[in-house]
């Protein structure tokens, strides 16, 4: 018996890697239909009905424990299905410890945790391993089964590890159609026992289909409508179609080899205070392009903070709010820029566009988890969690060529565009900046303290241990209380802060957003989300886990024994990879490819391990009329917050950090970056960062010397595993603070 047109019921327990198994189901059946519920969307009863819709379910990996019934949902009923409702079932993970303690199996932890680290399985080369060679498979758990001597669950592959023994790590039962592994098939680390054994379970679940003249019930439009859409989606929702004509971009060059970006950013007002600023940076290689807003009053800024029912947009001195009505920011912001339709120099990545900042809150939104601000009133958090601004004139500064490219989409601005020109022709280049310093004594700063921090790292642990994390990444803010430097000298304070951390911490994705009443200095060496313009639109995510500071002695290759040797590095990287592929998956469908794993990059100060994730639409979305308009806009915000300052299960870890941190992040951990009005964008995450919040708005920078000091935050921390050392995470977090420190010329005391 061969089913023509499969369909699929896969079952998420709120894992992060749910897309990736659906992904590699798509590549092992032909042909097959996938629908993705949550294990409580139903009941046993609600679901029944419709099984007899599919040709086979498949239960996901999640966190938590099989005994713990919120953990598992449904799955529990579905090992006790019987008669005319049974069907195939394929478990991953939970969903091979869910059958086995169905089974009369007992569940235990394992003495070392196996989070994102590969082992050779052995197996008997039978059943779902049938001309199955040798198997390196990548494995997410702390948790494991051991089966009842004699009972109906038989095993199929083990492993040996040292430490924990003997490890089952595939089943089936023995006399109903119930296939599971414990490894993770679907990591694109596991190697043999992937695809290989999802078509043999296919040809088996088949088979028993045909032997036990099991029917399936044709499908109709009304089971969409009811048990959901199924994936991959044909195509990606997008805001209606405007009958706006593209506009040309007016721009020209020029081309200054001894003018620098900083030179420039002045010569625009980045010295006063008073008004709004933006810069996005390349101060470092790997970097190239760097983008100034050329703003005035009548730039409108767009501000939002989660919870809110409208949005504030400030225009030319006056603010007004906008209801947003029954659709979310997302949509509010895809719809504004949808009626922004502009083409310019392709080789330029910016023409114009939003630019600004997304908080970390702002991307809980997706994952249906509550903001703490909710439930608690006295939340100090009041930056806006959504900060943009529409740049309409702009400055972009080509590094490797020396080019400034100088560009408007106002409507015949060619004046602008020429006096600016000529502008930048005649500027001088500023001497070598001198630095103030201040004076120690006048600098507050309120370090974390060190025993909760460690406290923290410990509780994590405990979280990791009993399967509810496979990682988690750990972070505590930094309060400093200082001066504003003279404003007689300097104009700004903020700007020359900004100056200082991009001299003793040069990075690619450096920014300095002066948009009131938020003030955010960045030195983050790691890009998040970037997308090309349609058509053949392409999203890359290039997430960093693993950093060793250059020293004389730190040579390449004592980077690659520090970083590609150590299997904690790469373990974090991999499970961050493999986050973000789920998160690709969801919204581009099956086209996701990882570029590039665990490469040593080296950078102005450090060395890094990247890994590149890609995904782009198939060649069906392609067709649908307005597909790619906004598919970078959706990627984003499917994938925030960003996984790498999360962990996985993404919102299983973001509700532990939650109860950990006990306060908002706000800025810090969000993004930063810009969208195009051509379709691209550039997005990178808030790290090596600073800000503050001037409540009194842009009024009280009117060099007033009552303005007695600047209250700024600086957040800091690192992905905890099995396998941390809460001393070493401390250390790493104090390393990290050291950087952005220096931009208020201090660091932290030996004593901390």
């Amino acid at each position: 018996m061969t089913i023509e047109n499969p369909r699929l019921l896969l079952v998420d327990s709120y894992d992060s890697f749910t897309h990736n198994l659906a992904a590699l189901f798509c590549r092992a059946i032909p042909n097959v239909s996938i629908t993705i519920i949550k294990n409580d969307d139903y009941k046993i009863e609600e679901l029944r009905p419709h099984l007899s819709y599919f040709s086979c379910i498949v239960i996901g990996p999640g966190p938590g424990s099989p005994h713990n019934a919120e953990d598992i949902g449904v799955v529990r009923d579905l090992w006790s299905l019987k008669d005319r409702h049974l069907l195939p079932i394929f478990g991953v993970c939970l969903g091979l410890q869910s059958l086995a303690i169905a089974n009369e199996a007992q569940l235990k932890r394992l003495n070392i945790v196996k989070h994102g680290l590969m082992s050779i399985i052995q197996h008997k080369s039978t059943d779902i391993f049938d001309n199955v060679g040798t198997v390196k498979a990548v494995r997410y758990h702390s948790l494991h089964v051991e089966l009842k001597e004699g009972g109906d669950i038989e095993e199929l592959a083990w492993a040996d590890d040292e430490g924990n023994g003997k490890v089952v790590m595939a089943v089936r039962h023995k006399y109903r159609p119930f296939w599971a592994v414990q490894y993770h098939p679907e990591s694109v680390c596991t190697d043999g026992g992937g695809i290989e054994v999802v078509r043999n379970f296919w040809n088996l679940a088949q088979s028993w289909s045909s032997n036990y003249g099991r029917r399936i019930t044709p499908g109709n439009e009304k089971l969409g409508d009811t048990i959901g859409t199924p994936w991959p989606y044909s195509s990606i929702p997008s805001p209606p179609s405007t009958s706006n004509q593209s506009t040309g971009v007016i721009t020209s060059s020029l081309k200054r080899t001894d003018l620098a970006v900083v030179d420039i950013c002045e010569s625009f007002g980045a010295s006063d205070e008073s008004t709004r600023f933006a810069l996005l940076e390349s101060a470092s290689e790997p970097g190239r392009f760097s983008i100034v807003g050329c703003l005035s009053s009548s730039t409108l800024q767009i501000k939002y903070c989660v919870g809110d029912t409208h949005v504030s947009l400030t225009k030319g001195g006056l603010t007004f709010c906008e209801n947003l009505g029954d659709q979310d920011i997302w949509a509010w912001l895809g719809n504004f820029m949808q009626t922004k339709t502009y083409h310019g120099d392709p080789s330029l990545p910016f023409w114009g566009g939003l630019v600004g900042y997304l908080s970390y809150e702002l991307g809980l939104q997706s994952l249906h988890v509550p903001l703490r601000r909710n439930a608690n009133a006295t939340s100090t958090n009041k930056h806006p969690d959504v900060n943009l601004i529409f740049i309409e004139r702009s400055v972009v500064v080509d590094s490797h060529t020396s080019r400034i490219f100088i560009q408007s989409i106002v409507p015949n601005d060619i004046l602008w565009v020429t006096e600016t020109v000529a502008k930048l022709e005649q500027l001088q280049p500023s001497p070598l900046p001198t630095v103030t310093t201040l004076p120690p004594s006048k600098t507050s700063i309120v370090f974390p303290d060190k025993a909760r921090y460690i406290s923290n790292i410990k509780q994590a642990k405990e979280y990791l241990f009993a399967g509810d994390s496979y990682e988690l990444c750990v972070t505590a803010p930094t309060h400093i209380s200082v001066p504003p430097l003279s404003s007689e000298s300097i104009g700004s304070s903020s700007w020359e802060r900004y100056k200082r951390l991009r001299k003793s911490n040069p990075a690619p994705h450096s920014a300095y957003l002066r948009l009131h009443p938020s003030t955010v200095l960045s030195s983050s060496p790691e890009r998040f989300l970037s997308y090309s313009r349609p058509p053949g639109s392409v999203c890359q995510l290039r997430p960093i886990k693993g950093t060793v500071h250059k020293a004389p002695h730190v040579t390449r290759a004592v980077a690659e024994r520090a970083l590609v040797g150590n299997p904690k590095e790469v373990a974090e990287n991999l499970m961050i990879v493999d986050l973000i592929r789920h998160d690709l998956h969801g919204v581009v469908g099956e086209d996701v490819i990882v570029k590039q794993f665990c490469s040593l990059e080296e950078y102005e100060t450090v060395w890094q391990l990247v890994s590149v994730i890609e995904g782009k639409l198939s060649d069906a979305a392609h067709s649908s009329h307005g597909a790619e308009d906004q598919l970078g806009w959706r990627v984003l915000k499917e994938s925030l917050p960003p996984g790498s300052m999360t962990g996985a299960p993404k919102k299983r870890s973001i509700e532990i950090l939650q109860n950990l941190e006990d306060q908002e992040r706000g800025i810090y951990s969000g993004v930063f970056g810009y969208w195009c009005v051509g379709g691209g964008g550039d997005w990178s995450v808030t790290i090596r960062s600073c800000f503050k919040l001037d409540e009194q708005g842009e009024a009280s920078h009117q060099k007033d010397e009552s303005f007695s000091s600047e209250e700024w935050t600086i957040g800091a921390g690192g992905a905890i595993t099995a396998l941390s050392d809460p001393e070493s995470e401390w250390d790493e977090m104090v390393t990290k603070l050291q950087s952005v420190l220096r931009a208020f010329g201090t660091l932290p005391p030996d004593c901390i």
